[in-house]
C-alpha cells in the first residue's frame, strides 16, 4: 500500500513542498491531507486536494472514505462522480464514432483500426479491442498459413476471408488472393465471393471483367454482379445486364430481382419495373418479403403510389426492414402524407422503429411542417438512444432548420458528439431557404474554421446565398473553389453556378456555362435557365429555351411550367399559353395548385377573364394565393363590383387575407371608381386585420381619391402617411392632376417626383401636355426645354397584335 511506510508528521512538516518530484513525495502530501493536517500555512484543504489530483489524479472510492476531514471527502466524492460521469460520456461517444466508422466501412484502414484498438485498451474494453482487429489478423493468419505452414488453402478458407477483405477495401489483398485463385481450381462459389469483393472495394469494372472471364456462371454469379453495380449505383448496367439475362432465358434469382427493381425503381424506368415484375411472377418470387418490398419501392418511385400501396398492404410477414422501405419510399418520392400514414400504421405493429425508418419519416414531418410530430420523433429517438446517430441527428436538425426553428437546430447540432459536413449542410441550406444569406454564409466559415471540407451539397447551398445578395465577387470566389475540389461537373453545382450568375445579372457566363458540351443537362438546368431569363425581364428568350428544351427531348415539370408561364403574361401570347394549358391537361399537372394559380394570373393579362374563373371554378383545392389571383383578375379588367364579392366571400369562408389581396380589392375599386368602398377597405386593413398599409397601398388610395378629384384629402393622407411618398404616389397624384387640369397640385407633384425618378420624362410631358390644355404654352415650352438640356427623350410607344 502507497501510505503504509510514510515517515512520521514531524518528518512530514520538516519537508520542503517544492513541485514533487517523486511518488514518495506525492504520497506524504496525500497522506498529511488524509490526517486533516494543513500542508501550507493559511492555504484550504480544498487548495490541496486540487494540487493533489493534478499530480496523482482522481483516488478510488475506497480511499476517499477514508479521508477524516469532512471537506477533503465532501471534495474528491464531487470529484470521483464528475470523473465517472465525464469517462461515461466518452465511452457513449467512442461507441457512437465506432459505430459511424462501420457504417462508412473504415473500420479497418490500418490508422483507423489502430485507433480504435488504443481507444479500447485505454477504456479496460480488451475483447472490443479484439474484435476490432479481427479482419486485419484473418489477413495476417492467411500469409502465414502460404509463408510459414505451407497450407494448401481450400475454397472454405477463401469463402471466410474474402468478406473480411471487403470490410478491409484493401484492393491489393483482393488482386492477391485472385492471383492465387487463377492460378488453380476453385469452385465457382469462389469467384462469385471475388465478384463481390471488387464491387465492394468500389472497382467495378474490375468485378465485371472478373465475371466475364468466368466459365459455368450461375444465378449466384449475375445476382452478384447485379448487387455489385447497384452497390456501386451502375444502375444503367444493372438494367443491361437484366435484359441479357432475359435474352439467354436464365433463371432470375431473388438477388437479381432486388437489384433490377432497385435500378429501374433509380431511373424511373416504370415499363422496364413492370416486365422484372412479370418475370418475378413467372419465377414465383414476388410473394417473397424482400422481393415484394423491392417492388413496392419500384412503384412509388415511379410515382404510381395506387400500386405501391396495394403491394405494400398484401406482403404477407411484413417486418420492420418492409415498413421502413415503404415510409422511406413514399417520403422520397413527395407523397409525405402518404409517408405519415404508414408511420402511424407501423406505430401499431412495431412500437420500436429503427433509425433507418426514423431517418425517413423525419423529411416527411420537415416537408409539411409537421412540428408536432417531428418533435414526437425526436423524443422517440432519445428514449431508444438513436439521438447522436449522426444520420438521425442530421435529419433532425434539417427538419428544424426546414421548420424555421433554428434554436432547436443548433442546440442539436452542439450537442452532437461527431458531426458531418452533410450536417453542416442542413443548417446552411436551411439558412439559405429562408433567406437568411448572412448566416449561411457565416456557417459555411464555421465549416472551414472547424478543419472539414465542403462537398458539392455544401456549394449548392452556399451558392443561392451568394445569387440572393447579389455578391457576384463572392460568388466567384466560390466557383474557384468549386474547381479547385473538382466540384464542377456535378450536375448540381452547375445548376447553382447559373443560377447565380444569371441572378446577378451576368447572362453571358450563364448561357456560357450552360451551352458548355461536357455539361450533361437535366430538367433543372433548363428551368434555371428559364427563370433566369425572365428574372432579367427577358420573355423571349425565356420562351425560346422553353422550345428548345421540348426539341431536345426534355420532359418539361411543374417547376417549368410556373416559370414559363409570366413570360407568356409578359408576351401576351395567348395561342402559347394555350398550348402549355393543353400540355398540363395532358400531363396531369393541373391538380397542382402553383399551375392553376399561374394559368389565372396567364389568361387574365391575356384578356381572358373567363377562361380565368373556370381555371378557379375547376381547381379543387384553392388557397389565399388562388384568391388573390381571382382579385388581380378582376381588378386588371376593372371589374369592381365583382372583386368586392370575391372579397366578401373570401371573408365568409375565413381565407387568409393578406396585404395582397388588399392591394388587389383596391386596385380594382380605383379602376371602377369605388370610392366610398375603397376607403372602407382601406381602413378595415388596420382597424379590422392588424395589416399596416405600405406605400403601394397608399398609392391605390391616392390614385382613387385623385380620380374623384379629392385633393385636399389626399393632402391631409400624404401628411398622415408613417412612410416617405415614393414615385408611385407621386405619380398618381400627377396623373389625377393632369386629368382634372390641376395645374397647382402638378407642379408639386413634379417637384418630388424629379427628385426621387431623375430619369423619368413621362413626369415632364405630363406636366408640359397639361399647360398647354390651360393655354400656358411658355411654361410648356420651357418644360420641353428643360427636358431637352437634362438629356433626357421620351421613347415612343408602341402596341402590338397576334397574326393567326
Amino acid at each position: 500500500m502507497l501510505f503504509a511506510n510514510l515517515p512520521s508528521n514531524s518528518c512530514i512538516n520538516s519537508l520542503q513542498y517544492t513541485p514533487a518530484i517523486d511518488i514518495w513525495s506525492i504520497g506524504c502530501i496525500f497522506a498529511e491531507v488524509l490526517t486533516g493536517k494543513p500542508l501550507f500555512p493559511g492555504k484550504s484543504v480544498v487548495h490541496q486536494l486540487d494540487l493533489i489530483t493534478d499530480l496523482l489524479g482522481t483516488p478510488s472510492a475506497d480511499i476517499i472514505s477514508g479521508v477524516r476531514n469532512d471537506k477533503a471527502r465532501k471534495r474528491l466524492r464531487k470529484m470521483y462522480f464528475l470523473q465517472q460521469r465525464d469517462s461515461q460520456r466518452s465511452w457513449v461517444k467512442g461507441i457512437k464514432i465506432h459505430e459511424d466508422i462501420v457504417k462508412r466501412n473504415l473500420v479497418n484502414d490500418v490508422f483507423i483500426g489502430t485507433g480504435l484498438i488504443d481507444m479500447y485498451c485505454k477504456m479496460g474494453d480488451l475483447e472490443s479491442a479484439k474484435k476490432s482487429a479481427e479482419p486485419v489478423k484473418a489477413v495476417e493468419v492467411f500469409k502465414k498459413m502460404q509463408f510459414v505452414c505451407q497450407i494448401n488453402v481450400n475454397s472454405v478458407t477463401l469463402l471466410n476471408l474474402l468478406p473480411g477483405v471487403c470490410k478491409l477495401m484493401d484492393i491489393r489483398v483482393c488482386r492477391c488472393i485472385h492471383g492465387y485463385v487463377y492460378r488453380r481450381v476453385f469452385p465457382v462459389s469462389v469467384h462469385n465471393a471475388l465478384i463481390d469483393s471488387y464491387s465492394k472495394c468500389n472497382y467495378p469494372d474490375v468485378a465485371r471483367r472478373t465475371f466475364n472471364e468466368l466459365r459455368g456462371k450461375d444465378d449466384v454469379s449475375w445476382g452478384t454482379m447485379m448487387a455489385g453495380y447497384a452497390y456501386n449505383g451502375n444502375f444503367y448496367e444493372v438494367l443491361e445486364l437484366f435484359d441479357c439475362m432475359k435474352r439467354m432465358g436464365l433463371k432470375m434469382s431473388k438477388v437479381s430481382a432486388v437489384s433490377a427493381l432497385l435500378g429501374a425503381g433509380e431511373m424511373g424506368d416504370l415499363e422496364r419495373g413492370m416486365e422484372i415484375h412479370e418475370c418475378a411472377i413467372q419465377e414465383m418470387i414476388d410473394s417473397d418479403v424482400m422481393v415484394a418490398t423491392s417492388l413496392m419501392t419500384m412503384y412509388a418511385k415511379c410515382g404510381v403510389t395506387d400500386k405501391a400501396r396495394d403491394l405494400f398492404w398484401g406482403i404477407r410477414g411484413r417486418d420492420l426492414v418492409a415498413w421502413s422501405a415503404a415510409i422511406a419510399a413514399f417520403s422520397q418520392s413527395g407523397y409525405p402524407q402518404e409517408a405519415l400514414s404508414l408511420f402511424r400504421d407501423m406505430q401499431n405493429e412495431y412500437s420500436q422503429p429503427n433509425n433507418v425508418t426514423l431517418v425517413s419519416v423525419i423529411p416527411a414531418c420537415a416537408e409539411l411542417r409537421a412540428v408536432r410530430l417531428g418533435k414526437s420523433v425526436h423524443c422517440h429517438a432519445i428514449k431508444a438512444s438513436i439521438n447522436s446517430d449522426i444520420s438521425t441527428g442530421t435529419a433532425l436538425v434539417s427538419m428544424y432548420a426546414k421548420c424555421n426553428l433554428f434554436t432547436s437546430a443548433l442546440n442539436l447540432f452542439n450537442m452532437m458528439p461527431l458531426t458531418e459536413v452533410v450536417t453542416w449542410n442542413a443548417l446552411i441550406n436551411g439558412y439559405a431557404q429562408i433567406g437568411d444569406c448572412y448566416n449561411a454564409l457565416e456557417m459555411f466559415c464555421q465549416l472551414r474554421l472547424a478543419g472539414l471540407y465542403p462537398d458539392p451539397g455544401t456549394m449548392v447551398g452556399v451558392l443561392p446565398a451568394c445569387a440572393s445578395l447579389g455578391a457576384i465577387r463572392l460568388g466567384t470566389c466560390l466557383h474557384c473553389q468549386i474547381i479547385r475540389y473538382g466540384f464542377e461537373s456535378d450536375c448540381h453545382v452547375k445548376n447553382a453556378l447559373i443560377d447565380l450568375y444569371a441572378k446577378c445579372g451576368n447572362l453571358s457566363l450563364a448561357e456560357f456555362m450552360f451551352d458548355k458540351t461536357e455539361f450533361s443537362k437535366d430538367e433543372v438546368s433548363w428551368n434555371t435557365m428559364i427563370a433566369g431569363y425572365m428574372h432579367n425581364g427577358l420573355a423571349k428568350e425565356a420562351l425560346s429555351a422553353f422550345n428548345c428544351m421540348k426539341f431536345e427531348l426534355f420532359q418539361p415539370n411543374v417547376v417549368t411550367i410556373v416559370s414559363i408561364l409570366p413570360a407568356v403574361s409578359h408576351l401576351t401570347y395567348l395561342r402559347e399559353g394555350m398550348s402549355i394549358h393543353a400540355y398540363v391537361i395532358k400531363s396531369g399537372f393541373q391538380s397542382h395548385k402553383l399551375v392553376g394559380n399561374s394559368l389565372i394570373d396567364m389568361y387574365a393579362k391575356c384578356g381572358q377573364l373567363d377562361l380565368s374563373e373556370r381555371i378557379f371554378e375547376e381547381m379543387k383545392n384553392t388557397d389565399s394565393v388562388s384568391w388573390n389571383a381571382l382579385l388581380t383578375a378582376y381588378s386588371m379588367h376593372g371589374e369592381g363590383d365583382r372583386a368586392l364579392s370575391v372579397f366578401s366571400l373570401m371573408e365568409k369562408r375565413d381565407i387568409k387575407i393578406d396585404s395582397i389581396s388588399f392591394l388587389s380589392v383596391l386596385s380594382a375599386c380605383r379602376h371602377a371608381g369605388l370610392v366610398e368602398e375603397g376607403r372602407k377597405i382601406f381602413h378595415c386593413m388596420r382597424d379590422k386585420y392588424d395589416i399596416e398599409p405600405d406605400v403601394e397601398h397608399y398609392a391605390c388610395l391616392v390614385d382613387l381619391l385623385g380620380r374623384a378629384g379629392l385633393f385636399n384629402e389626399i393632402m391631409d393622407l400624404l401628411k398622415t402617411m408613417p412612410m416617405e411618398p415614393d414615385g408611385g404616389v407621386w405619380g398618381a397624384l400627377l396623373d389625377a392632376s393632369r386629368m382634372h387640369s390641376n395645374i397647382k397640385i402638378a407642379e408639386v407633384a413634379l417637384k418630388h417626383l424629379v427628385k426621387i425618378e431623375q430619369g423619368n420624362p413621362a413626369h415632364y410631358v405630363v406636366l408640359s401636355s397639361l399647360y398647354s390644355q390651360s393655354g400656358r404654352w411658355n411654361d410648356a415650352v420651357h418644360t420641353r426645354v428643360k427636358m431637352n438640356e437634362i438629356g433626357l427623350r421620351k421613347n415612343p410607344g408602341y402596341s402590338w397584335v397576334e397574326v393567326k
